[in-house]
């Protein structure tokens, strides 16, 4: 008994060694699931769901977690991925009334269909390839036409415009990528308790797709541990953010619309998922929300919030926290279960206005001049009514100035003639040197690689406008290379604009390190906007002519050889015995029903002749099995003739 009891503990040591050297450090993998509720001044409703997965840094190569996706694991080991992000969008965002401003826009406001770009830790001559090969892993893991993004037409390398300054990072859109449930299933499969539990259950197919803009979003990075035992840990952080319209019997058009969770997603919160260290629910109300609230100061009066005069809140908050311009209602919802779920609502009781806080510039882009041979693109720059108020502008030589960045792609066949840039500032025209202060060109190759501008802009603070444009001829594709729904267009990937001195973000005034979703909004953020996608028509051929020519060749054809072998398999004589001994055995019952037919119509009986003899009638079938073979071969004599190349 004694020596069983010592192997026992020998096992048990053992194991924890083991254990021990797996790990190599004291940290756990952690994941966290919260979700940040937003009142929008159109009417509408933001919800946005954020899921935080962290591995720590070991030297199980990966081999084995707990709460960490094993499918992602590999990916950043295998390909040796040190930054990704993979964002699926349907809708636009509406940067003039959900904000352009603030940290939720500027990492999740993304362009329509797939957007994915990622810095490996190669060398320099494996980029691609490795490139290639995670877009056919992301293509395969969820359900997407990723894989379309390993053509060297497809993708680029950014150098300083879009954000990550690395001569590592490609770039890839999908422009006309349609995101569905077949995307967001493989997405949840990520999450420890899935949409089973949590959170994360709240997400209602019907109800997430109904929006009039969704986007999900998987960003993950690598977190060097600093020591050579160690491997480096992952930070997988996955983002739902969708705006939908709450269902409201209110008349008055300047009254808000009261909602609920259960009203929004069909769904309650009952219960927290087990596997997470934190879940809460935050609901941020900002703008001019009375003067009231404005002069809260003490943490006593800010708790007592939830009911006053302008609105009402159905649960009442753990702890409330306050930004110079928001209040932030803070839900714990561990005390959720089945038979008390979680269901917080907001109750208006006055009409209510604010608005939200802009970027510097509001960006748009359009397509100029007509046909199908060449044409224009032309990016026009706003400004707006929070222009004055934000900071981060630059003072260079004594002059208020605005930088701005655009990064864009053109596909090989829209043929860019970089010379014909123009820039204008309110409306006048100004040289490049002016404004222009940095550029990087990347020319298209027909069929090889497409083309890439990016352009670093320094405005004075007090512009109104600036647009920019510049000329283009449109290629012509071989007919392989069209899409299915070639009449529709071709898709111009968006472009983005950043402002690289102008940084959002939100700061609570408390201690946020247990929350990694305010702890992400306290971080300075850089304030950036996409533009739209442009359809561009091209030259397209008559894809109905290829249908018409095989049509018309099977026809003769079918014409000639089903009357050669109607001729050579014809047997005259035994047609003739057949027609005579047919003649006979029906020919009483024929000549009844003409002469019964003949009485109704009130015509003549006809007797039938029988004076012609059976020479005449061969001699007559003879001659039109002659003209049927002339006939037959003239055809082919003239299709031979007209087919052959001279």
């Amino acid at each position: 008994m004694a020596s069983l009891l010592r192997s026992l503990i020998l096992l048990l040591i053992v194991q924890s060694f083991l254990v021990a050297i797996a790990f190599g450090s004291n940290e756990v993998e952690e994941f966290s699931e919260a979700l940040l509720l937003k009142p929008l001044p159109d009417r509408k409703v933001l919800a946005h769901f954020h899921f935080e997965n962290r591995a720590p840094p070991s030297n199980s190569h990966g081999r084995h977690h707990h709460l960490f996706p094993k499918a992602i694991s590999q990916l950043v080991q295998k390909f040796r991925v040190k930054e990704m992000e993979l964002s699926f969008t349907q809708g636009r965002w509406n940067h003039e009334h959900w904000g352009g401003f603030d940290p939720l826009s500027s990492m999740n406001a993304k362009p329509v269909g797939v957007e994915l770009w990622a810095v490996f830790d190669v060398p320099q001559s494996q980029v691609d390839t490795s490139w290639k090969n995670l877009t056919h892993a992301l293509s395969g893991l969820f359900c997407a036409s990723i894989n379309f993004l390993e053509s060297s037409t497809s993708y680029a390398a950014p150098t300083w415009g879009f954000g990550p300054n690395s001569n590592k990072l490609r770039y890839g859109s999908l422009p006309r990528e349609a995101v569905c449930t077949e995307n967001l299933t493989p997405w949840l499969k990520l999450l420890p308790c899935r949409d089973k539990d949590g959170i994360s259950a709240l997400m209602n197919r019907p109800s997430v797709y109904r929006g009039f803009y969704h986007s999900q979003r998987l960003h993950l990075s690598t977190v060097e541990s600093g020591q050579e035992v160690l491997g480096s840990g992952i930070v997988l952080e996955q983002t739902l953010t969708v705006v939908l319209q709450p269902e409201t019997t209110s008349v008055e058009s300047n009254m808000q619309p009261s909602w609920s969770l259960s009203s929004l997603f069909g769904r309650k919160v009952v219960g927290r998922c087990v596997l997470t260290k934190s879940s809460n629910v935050y609901l941020q109300l900002e703008g001019l929300l009375g003067h009231e609230l404005k002069n809260v100061d003490t943490e006593i009066e800010a708790h007592e919030l939830w009911k006053n005069a302008e609105f009402e809140l159905s649960l009442k908050p753990e702890r409330v926290l306050r930004e110079s311009s928001s209040f932030l209602f803070i839900f714990d919802i561990d005390k959720s279960s089945d038979s008390e779920p979680f269901d917080i609502g907001l109750t208006w009781k006055l009409p209510s206005k604010w608005s939200c806080q802009q970027a510097p510039l509001h960006a748009s882009r359009f397509l100029m001049g007509s046909g199908n041979e060449r044409g224009a693109i032309a990016i026009l720059l706003k400004a707006t009514e929070s222009q004055e108020k934000l900071s981060g502008r630059d003072l260079t030589n004594g002059h208020c100035t605005i930088k701005a960045n655009i990064f864009q792609i053109f596909p090989w066949y829209i043929k860019v003639y970089y010379h014909t840039l123009q820039i204008f500032v309110d409306q006048q025209q100004t040289t490049d040197s002016e404004v222009l202060k940095k550029i990087n060109v990347s020319p298209s190759t027909d069929k090889v690689s497409s083309g890439m501008m990016e352009m670093m802009l320094e405005l004075p603070c007090e512009v109104k406008s600036v647009a920019i444009s510049i000329e283009y001829d449109k290629g012509f594709l071989h007919i392989d290379e069209y899409p299915p729904d070639a009449n529709q267009g071709f898709d111009i990937p968006s472009a983005l604009i950043s402002f690289p001195n102008h940084h959002a973000s939100l700061d609570f005034q408390e201690e946020l390190s247990k929350s990694p979703l305010l702890s992400s909004f306290k971080e300075n953020s850089l304030v950036r906007s996409y533009t739209e996608v442009l359809l561009v028509p091209l030259t397209t051929p008559d894809f109905s002519m290829p249908y018409n020519v095989i049509t018309i060749t099977c026809t003769i054809f079918a014409l000639y050889f089903g009357s050669l072998l109607n001729v050579l398999r014809r047997r005259i004589g035994e047609e003739e015995r057949f027609l005579k001994s047919q003649g006979k055995k029906t020919g009483g019952l024929k000549q009844l029903l003409s002469r019964i037919t003949a009485k109704i119509r009130g015509r003549p009986i006809e007797e039938q002749s029988s004076s012609e003899s059976p020479a005449a009638q061969s001699s007559v079938l003879s001659s039109k099995l002659i003209f049927k073979i002339i006939l037959v071969a003239g055809a082919a004599a003239a299709w031979q003739y007209f087919s052959t190349d001279k």
